[in-house]
């Protein structure tokens, strides 16, 4: 429903070069990595924290819906403004002041991931949360959806670094929940509810990052498998002897065949076409040379080849595989449900087991690749949209999919969140008495429903809608 009263109140509020209406800023606000559009009516483009306090109030007053995004890379559609009304767009907001003796970063809910991590390594410090979109994805939405990446498993996630928030609440009310302080039991964690809740809940504008020391030393290896159950065993065998590599990348034969295919070249000469484990280890010198002998005599034992980067150059051409696989799926369907499950590391075998069986009872493509130090796998399922039988087949997989993986005692999610796209399985995952509670979360703190509403509980079929013919910065392909 159009609010163009409230619309032009803000407007008068605020001005025209931040309130925006003309038809190419609603049109470039209206989708997300998901890429199926939604009009809003205006965009918001703050220039400091007290203009969002503005809007909310107004939205809150007049029910206007308010979508806040910062880039718009999220994969799930989250930031889609799927009701209209008004899109508060950060980017602005993107200051990053780095705190050299107390190991911190005070950064707006704008900067860049990438630009923090630059930021803090000029200081001698290390930011780990590393998701592959980081030149281009802000920190509020790295925080809104708790985004992970390649370091997840020895470092953690967002969530892991996050001192402190401040923001407003719907009614346009300013907050701050925790301070620049390595403790902090002063009430509810509010903090942490905030986290992950995909702006459902309340509007982040900054964040106080916690900071670890720059390692000293890093060691890259990459190793070939004759299928994945191997792959993923011998993966099981090296963390039993508590080696913790920074990061331990796994690619299957479909995810390495189209790596391959696109850079022409073999990964191991003679061994097209089979699983690898990309292996980075990361610490101090004596660390990084004990683990890595051990690392050495495990792929010896386990692996059918193996390749050690002798230095930093040698290790970017080796993770050359890992960064043009995604991309190269597109070879093999127009069309991509990519889930980032998670999956115990005791059940990896079975889950293993599972795919070759769905990939044969489905007739498609199903390429898989991911961190198999956290077990947060990336299942790309390909078919052909103007194929009904394969589009018909690729929901009955990931329904399949999903039920799987939550059997397995896994995760339907672990760094994308639910936005629109994983609202169909969020039943699975959780009870009726979860969903209610965290229903309850959001009337308490959004009586009116004001933030990002139509996402997580209310059922979304993606692939059911027609997706814009839109190339991103940050696409893959």
């Amino acid at each position: 429903m159009l609010q163009p009263r409230a619309t032009g109140i803000l407007r008068r509020k605020l001005g025209a070069r931040v309130v925006r209406t003309d038809p190419a800023s609603r049109a470039a606000a209206s989708y997300d990595s998901a890429k199926i559009p939604f009009l809003p009516e205006a965009v918001v483009h703050p220039r400091k924290e007290a203009d969002i306090g503005i809007v909310l109030e107004l939205a809150n007053k007049f029910r206007v819906p308010v979508t806040t995004r910062g880039r718009g890379t999220t994969l799930t559609g989250a930031a889609t403004p799927i009701r209209g009304g008004w899109v508060l767009d950060m980017m602005g907001l993107k200051k990053i002041t780095i705190d050299q003796e107390a190991g911190m970063a005070h950064v707006g809910a704008g900067a860049k991931v990438a630009d923090i991590q630059r930021a803090a390594d000029a200081k001698g410090w290390f930011y780990p949360p590393d998701p592959s979109s980081k030149e281009y994805c802000t920190i509020g939405g790295n925080i809104a959806c708790n985004a992970g990446g390649m370091h997840g498993g020895k470092y953690g996630v967002t969530r892991d670094f996050v001192v402190a928030l401040r923001g407003f609440l719907p009614t346009g009310e300013f907050v701050e929940w925790g301070t620049a302080t390595k403790k902090f039991s002063a009430g509810f964690n509010m903090r942490d509810l905030w986290i992950g809740s995909e702006g459902m809940l309340g509007v982040v504008t900054g964040a106080v990052l916690k900071l670890i020391p720059q390692p000293a030393a890093r060691w890259t290896l990459l190793t070939s498998f004759s299928n994945e159950t191997r792959a993923l065993e011998a993966a099981l065998a090296l963390f039993r002897t508590r080696v913790q590599p920074a990061i331990c990348e796994f690619l299957d034969r479909e995810s390495v065949l189209c790596a391959e295919r696109a850079t022409q070249q073999a990964v191991f000469a003679g061994q097209a076409g089979r699983p690898v484990i990309l292996l980075e280890l990361a610490g101090s010198k004596l660390e990084v040379r004990e683990q890595s002998a051990a690392v050495l005599a495990w792929a010896k034992a386990h692996a059918t080849a193996h390749r050690v980067a002798k230095n930093r150059d040698e290790a970017e051409q080796l993770w050359a595989v890992r960064r043009k696989c995604s991309g190269a799926m597109f070879e093999l369907g127009d069309a991509k449900l990519n889930e980032d499950i998670v999956i115990p590391m005791r059940n990896y075998v079975k889950f293993a087991k599972f795919l070759v069986r769905l990939k044969r009872e489905s007739g498609l493509h199903v390429p898989t690749f991911g961190h198999l130090a956290d077990g947060n796998l990336h299942v790309n399922i390909m078919y052909h949209r103007a194929d009904k039988a394969e589009t018909r087949a690729a929901e009955k997989a990931v329904q399949l999919l999903m039920e799987t993986v939550v059997s397995l005692g896994g995760a339907i999610s672990g760094e994308h969140g639910i936005g629109l796209a994983k609202t169909p399985f969020l039943r699975i995952q959780h009870s009726p008495a979860q969903v209610r509670a965290m229903q309850a979360v959001k009337r308490a703190l959004d009586p009116r429903g004001i933030l990002n509403p139509g996402k997580m509980f209310e059922v979304f079929h993606v692939w059911k809608h027609e997706k814009l013919a839109v190339h991103l910065p940050w696409d893959h392909k």
